[in-house]
Formats: C-alpha cells, sequence, structure tokens
C-alpha cells in the first residue's frame, strides 16, 4: 500500500483548512443572510455562534481525523467505533449533495468574471442572469467548474490543494482588503457601516427565534462542518500539532473573512440604492448576481475593473471550498480501496456533473438543493458528530485535543462538556427549526 499523503507545512493546513470554510457561504450568502436579518444584529449572532459552537464542533472532528489517520468513513472503524460510520457516510453524502450544485454557482462566478470585463450585464443584471443561469450555458460553465475542482484534486494532498490553496486563501484575503478600502472611497457608503457594525438590539429581541437558527446554520456552512471535509483534512496531520491552536486559527480567519466580504458587499449596495435592495434581503441568486451585479454596472468603466476583481475572487473562494468537498470521496476511495486518485477525482466529478445538471437546468431544482442541505442535512450531520465525540469517544477525544497542545486537562474537560450540552443543545434546536420549516413549506421543484 502506497504512504499516505501529509501536508508539508502546518501553514499549508491552516490554509487549506481556511480555504475549505471560506467559499460561495462567506462571499455568496453571509453579506445577504446579514440583510435578511437586521444587519448587525445577525453579525453579532453568527459571531457568537462561530465562536460557541463553530470552534468546539471543529475541533472535534479534527480530533477525530487526526486520531484515526484515515478518511471521514473508515475513521470510525479505526477508532473502534463501526457502528458510527453513519456520520462519516452522511458528511460524504452531504458534501456531494453541496458539492454537485455549488459547482453550479461556481459556473455562474466564471460567466460573471467574463461579463465583467466585456460588460455584458452593464445592458441590466437581472436579464443577464436569467440568461446565463439556466440552460445550456449554465450547463457548460458548471462542466467547467467541475473540472477545475477535479484538476486539482487529482494532483494530490501535496501537489494538489495545498500549493493551490496556499496561492487561493492570501489572493482571497489581500483582494477583498483592496475592495473594502475602495468601498470606504464611495460617496454613499457611510450609512452602511451603521447598519452592518452597529447592533439593533430591540430588533434582536423581538427576532431572536430566526435569527439564531440561520446564525448557526450559517456557522456549519461556512466553516465546512458535517460534510466530512475537517475530519478528511485533519486525517493529515502530524501529532505535534495543536488542534486548539488550528482550529482557533480556522475559525478566526474564515470569520474575519466573512466579516470582510460584508464590508465590500453591504457598502456597494448602500452606494447605489441607498439601503439593501429587496432582491439581495431574500438571498439567493438575487442578491450576488443581480444586486451586486447592479451595482458595479452603475459605476461605469470603473465598475468593468471592480465586477472582474470582486467576481475573480468569489471564483477563488469557491474553488478552495469546492476542492475540500471532492477530497471527501476522493480520501475514501483512495485510502479503502486504492484507487488511482486522478481516475476517482475525475470520475466523481463527472458522477457530480450530471446530478448537477438539474440545478443547472432550473434554478428550482438549486434552491430546493441548497434548502435541503442547510435545513437538514448540514445541522443532522453536525449533531451526530457531536453526539459520538461527546458521549461516545469522550475521553479518548480529551486527550487527543491535549496532544500537541498547551491546553490542560481541565481546559480539555471543559471543551467535553461544552460540547455535550450547550452544543448539542444549540445543533438539536438548529435542526428541528430546519425540518419544521420544510414540512410546512417544502418547495419542491417537481410538485
Amino acid at each position: 500500500m502506497a504512504q499516505r499523503e501529509t501536508w508539508t507545512t502546518r501553514a499549508g493546513f491552516i490554509l487549506a483548512a481556511v480555504g475549505s470554510a471560506v467559499g460561495l457561504g462567506n462571499i455568496w450568502q453571509f453579506p445577504f443572510k446579514t440583510a435578511e436579518n437586521g444587519g448587525a444584529a445577525f453579525v453579532l449572532v453568527y459571531l457568537l455562534a462561530a465562536a460557541l459552537i463553530g470552534l468546539p464542533t471543529i475541533l472535534g472532528e479534527f480530533a477525530i481525523g487526526r486520531r484515526a489517520k484515515l478518511n471521514a468513513i473508515e475513521a470510525f472503524d479505526r477508532l473502534d467505533h463501526p457502528a458510527w460510520t453513519i456520520v462519516g457516510g452522511l458528511g460524504l453524502f452531504t458534501g456531494l449533495w453541496i458539492l454537485s450544485y455549488y459547482s453550479v454557482v461556481g459556473g455562474w462566478v466564471i460567466r460573471y468574471v467574463i461579463g465583467s470585463l466585456t460588460g455584458g450585464y452593464f445592458g441590466g443584471a437581472g436579464a443577464y442572469f436569467g440568461a446565463v443561469s439556466v440552460g445550456w450555458e449554465a450547463i457548460a460553465f458548471h462542466g467547467l467548474f467541475m473540472a477545475l475542482t477535479a484538476g486539482i484534486v487529482a494532483f494530490g494532498v501535496e501537489d494538489g490543494i495545498e500549493k493551490a490553496t496556499k496561492l487561493m486563501v492570501p489572493s482571497v484575503v489581500v483582494m477583498l482588503i483592496g475592495l473594502a478600502v475602495y468601498a470606504v472611497t464611495l460617496d454613499g457608503s457611510g450609512p452602511a457601516y451603521g447598519y452592518y457594525l452597529s447592533p439593533d438590539l430591540d430588533y434582536l429581541a423581538n427576532n431572536l427565534g430566526s435569527v439564531i437558527p440561520f446564525a448557526v446554520s450559517q456557522a456549519f456552512f461556512s466553516l465546512s462542518l458535517g460534510m466530512g471535509a475537517m475530519i478528511t483534512y485533519a486525517s493529515y496531520i502530524d501529532e505535534d500539532e495543536s488542534l486548539p491552536a488550528d482550529g482557533g486559527l480556522v475559525v478566526g480567519l474564515n470569520t474575519a473573512i466573512g466579516v470582510l466580504a460584508g464590508l465590500v458587499v453591504i457598502p456597494l449596495l448602500f452606494v447605489q440604492f441607498g439601503t439593501v435592495p429587496e432582491g439581495a434581503a431574500g438571498g439567493g441568486p438575487g442578491a450576488l448576481f443581480v444586486s451586486v451585479a447592479q451595482a458595479f454596472a452603475n459605476l461605469g468603466m470603473a465598475g468593468r475593473a471592480v465586477g472582474a476583481l470582486f467576481f475573480f475572487v468569489v471564483l477563488i473562494a469557491a474553488l478552495s471550498s469546492a476542492i475540500s468537498l471532492l477530497e471527501v470521496v476522493t480520501s475514501y476511495c483512495v485510502d479503502k480501496y486504492e484507487w488511482d486518485r486522478k481516475a476517482t477525482a475525475f470520475g466523481f466529478g463527472g458522477a457530480l456533473f450530471l446530478l448537477g445538471t438539474l440545478a443547472a437546468w432550473d434554478t428550482a431544482w438549486l434552491g430546493w438543493f441548497d434548502t435541503l442541505a442547510y435545513s437538514v442535512l448540514l445541522p443532522a450531520s453536525v449533531l451526530l458528530g457531536v453526539m459520538f465525540v461527546g458521549w461516545v469517544y469522550g475521553p479518548e477525544a480529551v486527550d487527543e485535543i491535549k496532544q500537541g497542545s498547551s491546553a490542560d486537562a481541565s481546559v480539555a474537560r471543559l471543551w467535553i462538556w461544552w460540547l455535550r450540552t450547550v452544543v448539542f443543545v444549540g445543533v438539536f434546536v438548529t435542526l428541528y427549526l430546519g425540518v419544521t420549516s420544510i414540512y410546512a413549506s417544502p418547495g419542491l421543484p417537481f410538485l
């Protein structure tokens, strides 16, 4: 059996994990989940959710992955709990489900990079989105994005994923900072910062029941939790790495990039519309691909350069997340069956391309795919993982967290009890609200 790959440097792992987390969840969804849920009030709850629920959960997934040194499914066999392979299996399925339609949106982003350079959407952002978001053109660019993703994964952990994310993640940060600085200079951007950074506590008090589940689910999505990605990436870590330190860096950098994305998008919308337009506040396609595109169009020639840069940032972020999702199933097949990595990556990439053609053909399918993932699959997968780490693998997980770190036994025990109580309750409530919302209004495109 061939020797299993590892990260060549700690920075390589950190950037790969951040790259997995930083994607469309941060740049496509976060600013508009913010707009839909009270601006800074949502940001405040999201920050708390990332710290109090996201960080303990990601440490649990790190502990599983590094302890087992295997992919997200076989890890549970190696840890002598084969019945819990359902956790890895559901995570793998969830990640593939998300990637199938995520790639469609990635294809739109490629199209918008081109459209920014040519001014293609300047004559009408809504009509342009309607033309490129569905049908054969959407399918073609969906295929291109999936091919790029599979190509990076095919090169392996060291030569493919690590090298790619070492370039991608710093590039995203630098370009987002540049765009945020540019947004500050625009006339009319001032009110955006109050809306985005100054919480309305009255709004929060009156809408806490709706804001909390959105914020917690956003933390799951943006941190790539419940998809098997963090278990898989952690399986390539050395024993002397500090999991709490690495987890803190991943969560902190990911959250900072999400907030930074909002500092770009929200001011652009305020400058052009005086507020967050209704279509943007509704989230989804109308947010990034219509409202923001129209904002660039209104900037004239400058909008071509700024728009191309913005959508290029989104493209890099989307790719860095997509490769982590495809790596989960690729790692499993290479570990268990010793399949050829290149053939596996392109084979599953092709299968996901076929599944994603539904979402590329009709955005109603994409919306349903996303709703099922966001409201049910992610919280269910995270909940099972929390139950395993907290109540089944607790003592061993505590030992793994202490390994290579300066955390003493009391801190590790506090973490495991926090996971068993606060995190469990938070995730369970999120799943319950998600299931009831789908039951009340399923919105199936084929009914």
